[in-house]
């Protein structure tokens, strides 16, 4: 067995040992060859239907078809179109299960992060264990137990089983188009200010960082995002390595029971573009793609916050400058138009709102941890400008301008993203001491001299 592979094993055997759903992720140069034996070793049954789109039926999905119906199974397909893309959505995630209750084959995911999702929601709903074979390093999901689908507009993560088995074949992955790996190392490299968010949430006694989801994610991420130029290049054992944290991303996110350990600012910020429809050059933005811009401005924001001293935080000053959620609300109207998003934001900004003295209560807390959880930062955090860098040396957006938007509309969305979830990042602790509007501010001058 060749030197990356044993280090791939290595850290996604025991991951896929404790999974409660998931029993084989087999990474392999030409794995179609053993697709049909893994359906087999993983699926009672012998029959399949393959969901696909054009694209990834062509890259994968017919010669799928054929090594399966080789073996003796019995296969069928369904194949969306590729242009328009196909839609995260609950809508048509119901109408793959309904294709899907018209018999008992085993549902196969043939693609990467939208169709996996509609297929993991669409199965769960049946009770349905599915196969997913990828076909991009492009996003963290793989192994995920949520579907972020939006439901009329607002995007939600819905809890459903992980696929049974994964198959990635380099091959294949490595002909994906290189945006979509740019995109791919872009939702990787979130998981930096991801774990900042989770490290003030751990400090501040919010919610407590875990043994066993902290280190799937984080020991590891330095090392996957070190070498972002062979990404670009192509090699098969560089995408292996993404493929790889990308992987271990949704195991944890299932070991833990919710997104938090790969998921913070940085995604809220992904997903109120998503739900807003960006489009740029007459194409909706991936999701990689708004993960990159959010990491970035996530990271800008942690820069300009460990340059305070929070031990010094003039408390009753801060909560001078308080909110209450009439007013919150009032943003919230002004801010979306589609009123269901709105309503969403007022529903997660309510759970999450501080009364009066829990607010002074916070505030007293953070100064009192504020010199160990800035050491605590400063080890785990990257520089904005050094992310910056990387994700240009992978082929991923590095500037607001590479999705078409400018300095103003990054930091609207920047604004407003605080109010999509009740999951405490920095966005909460930046409006909480009082000082949103100024870090907003170095954001936006930042972004203007990038």
């Amino acid at each position: 067995m060749s030197d990356w592979k044993l280090r791939m094993e290595a850290i996604v055997a025991p991951a896929v040992a404790r999974s409660r759903s998931l029993s084989e992720v087999l990474v392999d140069r030409q794995a179609l060859d053993q697709a049909a034996a893994c359906f087999r070793r993983s699926f009672d049954g012998t029959s399949a239907i393959i969901l696909a789109d054009d694209n990834t039926w062509a890259a994968a999905g017919s010669e799928l078809q054929e090594k399966l119906a080789a073996d003796g199974l019995q296969v069928a397909s369904h194949i969306l179109p590729a242009e328009p893309r196909p839609k995260a959505s609950v809508e048509l995630a119901d109408r793959l299960r309904e294709r899907l209750a018209s018999d008992d084959a085993v549902p196969i995911a043939v693609g990467s992060g939208v169709l996996n999702d509609l297929v993991r929601y669409a199965a769960y709903q049946l009770g349905r264990p599915y196969f997913c074979v990828a076909t991009a390093a492009s996003m963290d999901g793989y192994a995920s137990a949520g579907a972020p689908l939006k439901r009329r507009g607002f995007k939600n993560t819905f809890a459903c089983a992980p696929p049974r088995a994964i198959l990635a074949d380099l091959s294949v992955i490595a002909a994906a188009p290189a945006e979509m790996t740019g995109w791919g190392y872009g939702d990787l490299a979130g998981k930096v200010p991801a774990g900042g968010d989770w490290l003030l949430a751990d400090a501040l006694g919010i919610e407590a960082i875990d043994a066993v989801a902290w280190p799937l994610v984080q020991d590891n991420l330095g090392g996957w995002l070190a070498k972002p130029e062979r990404l670009a290049e192509g090699g098969q054992e560089a995408i292996a390595g993404l493929f790889t944290g990308l992987t271990i991303g949704g195991l944890a996110m299932e070991a833990y029971g919710s997104s938090r350990p790969a998921a913070g600012a940085d995604h809220q910020i992904a997903h109120l573009w998503e739900m807003q429809g960006l489009t740029h050059q007459g194409r909706q933005v991936s999701h990689g793609a708004c993960v990159s811009l959010g990491a970035l401005a996530v990271l800008r924001l942690f820069d300009w916050l460990l340059e305070r001293d929070l031990a010094a935080l003039d408390v009753e000053a801060a909560l001078a400058e308080r909110s209450d959620l009439e007013t919150k609300f009032a943003w919230i109207d002004a801010a979306f138009d589609n009123p269901d998003i709105a309503a969403g934001a007022k529903q997660q900004t309510e759970a999450k709102h501080l009364s009066l003295e829990g607010h002074r209560a916070r505030l007293a807390r953070l100064a009192d941890v504020w010199p160990d959880l800035h050491r605590r930062l400063r080890r785990h955090l990257w520089r904005a400008e050094e992310l910056r860098a990387h994700l240009s040396a992978a082929g991923a957006p590095s500037r607001a301008s590479d999705i078409g938007l400018d300095a103003e509309a990054l930091c609207a969305t920047v604004l407003a993203a605080r109010f999509t979830r009740d999951r405490y990042t920095i966005l909460d602790l930046l409006e909480e001491t009082g000082t949103l509007a100024d870090a907003v501010g170095a954001l936006y001058s930042a972004e203007q001299q990038s």
